[in-house]
């Protein structure tokens, strides 16, 4: 006869990876894609060096000061007439509040003092200011 019908038993026992790699090489091109468009939302300061810096452990203010002058609280903007509010928010929270102040080595050095004042005419007396452990 010109046609058979083979009765095949055994199943398929072959798996095919064709499809499982075209899907893995598409999410790595995606995944190269969208890499390009995930920022990282740190400050840029370049810290001062200092050979007797140490670690202060946990912080509960975290501020920054860049190169061009702006001042951030724990990585948001924020304007000096903020701060005021913001600080006896925290130490209605928690009465022991300390501040972290990192500087860029740029920054001037008024900034950096008014800053503090701020800080401690707001009843912050505990703080610290973030350097960069030098290499001995």
């Amino acid at each position: 006869m010109a046609g058979s019908v083979q009765n095949d038993d055994e199943g398929i026992n072959d798996i095919n990876v064709t499809p499982l790699v075209d899907v893995m090489l598409v999410l790595l091109i995606i995944f190269m894609v969208t890499a390009n468009y995930i920022t990282n939302n740190a400050i840029n300061l370049e810290l001062p060096k200092a050979a007797t810096g140490q670690d202060t452990g946990a912080t509960n203010l975290g501020f920054s000061i860049d190169k061009d002058s702006k001042l951030f609280l724990d990585g948001k903007p924020i304007s000096y007439e903020e701060l005021p509010q913001v600080i006896a928010d925290r130490k209605k929270a928690k009465p022991d509040v300390q501040a972290l102040i990192s500087a860029d080595v740029k920054t001037p050095h008024g900034d950096v003092v008014k800053l503090i004042d701020t800080v401690r005419r707001n009843g912050i007396l505990n703080f610290a200011i973030n350097v960069e452990v030098e290499a001995q």
